[in-house]
């Protein structure tokens, strides 16, 4: 099947589309999704602004909310879709529909060595799994395995596992988290509302009034180093990322690397290479020897998804 393919990456307040062809992944625009009534509308707004002369064939969306069928109900948006009504509305022969982490996934083998920048020693062997998790306004996580058709992206909910501390003072801010949810998982501290959580649980811990701020705020305090509540939750974040991101490392046996996409992490690229990410991530008591040559990297490429869409339409279809 030739192209012109449609692309999209869907989370809760933007869409973005581009078209994707022998010459690569062009005509990026992102829209706003609150300014649509429905996916099938919004990329018809993309294709008579961005692409009115374009036919596309085929389009594979990634999207921040399970895919379990052809009823798609998102997590942080008030869209409901029949992925096969939403292909036929638009006129194509195939559109695959997946979870906005597998494509992320998918975009992995896709990278070059421009694309990403590795934090610590290690290297990777080859056919082994990768890992990758991402901090944005969730936490994605997905892996590669291998096999008889190459890489296989898995589908998960690993973003939601229990968080466990590793010091006293993680502890004390599951503890204060815990008095607001019921399940504090590894989201509720690695996405940009964590950050904000972070920074509250201690702040209070401490005896004071947090101020209200945004995720932008509380790291760009840290960044400059002025308030040092700030600072201590970018820390806390960096080091627990490190945490969950050996954890899936041991479970996958992910010898082949993981990788760390999503929004915050190339932005506090400098600070998170000095932080105590990759000394948490080898820190496993026995299995720190199976860890140490494992290496790590983050993901810079501004919009891997739509590799690992377009590495998905080069498949045979599910």
């Amino acid at each position: 099947m030739s192209g012109p393919f449609l692309l999209a990456d869907i989370g809760g307040t933007n869409a973005r589309f581009a078209l994707a062809g022998p010459e690569g992944v062009s005509r990026e625009l992102a829209l706003r999704c609150a300014d649509h009534p429905s996916l099938a509308a919004a990329a018809k707004a993309y294709l008579a602004e961005m692409a009115p002369d374009a036919r596309p064939v085929a389009g594979a969306f990634a999207i921040a909310s399970p895919v379990t069928g052809d009823i798609i109900r998102m997590t942080n948006l008030p869209w409901e879709f029949s992925i096969q009504r939403v292909r036929q509305e638009l006129g194509l022969e195939r559109l695959d529909v997946i979870n906005d982490f597998t494509a992320v996934a998918l975009a992995v083998p896709e990278l070059s060595e421009g694309d990403r920048v590795q934090i610590g020693d290690g290297w990777a062997e080859p056919g082994w799994p990768i890992g990758v998790l991402g901090p944005g306004s969730g936490l994605g996580v997905s892996a590669l395995v291998p096999g008889p058709r190459g890489w296989r992206a898995l589908a998960t909910e690993g973003g939601h596992v229990t968080m466990a501390p590793v010091s006293d003072r993680e502890g004390a801010v599951l503890a204060q988290l815990r008095k607001g949810f019921d399940h504090v998982s590894a989201e509720r501290l690695l996405s940009g509302p964590g950050l904000v959580n972070l920074y509250e649980a201690l702040v209070l811990i401490d005896g004071h009034e947090p101020e209200r701020l945004t995720p932008a705020e509380v790291t760009g305090r840290a960044l400059d180093r002025k308030d040092p509540a700030c600072l201590e939750a970018l820390e806390m974040f960096c080091a627990m990322l490190g945490t969950v991101a050996g954890n899936l490392a041991l479970t996958l046996g992910a010898r082949g690397g993981v990788y760390v996409a999503g929004g915050i992490a190339p932005r506090i690229l400098a600070f998170l290479s000095h932080s105590r990410f990759r000394k948490r991530f080898v820190e496993k008591g026995r299995m720190r020897d199976f860890l140490g040559p494992i290496p790590t990297y983050v993901v810079i490429h501004p919009f891997p998804a739509f590799l690992g869409l377009a590495a998905k339409l080069r498949l045979p279809a599910d």
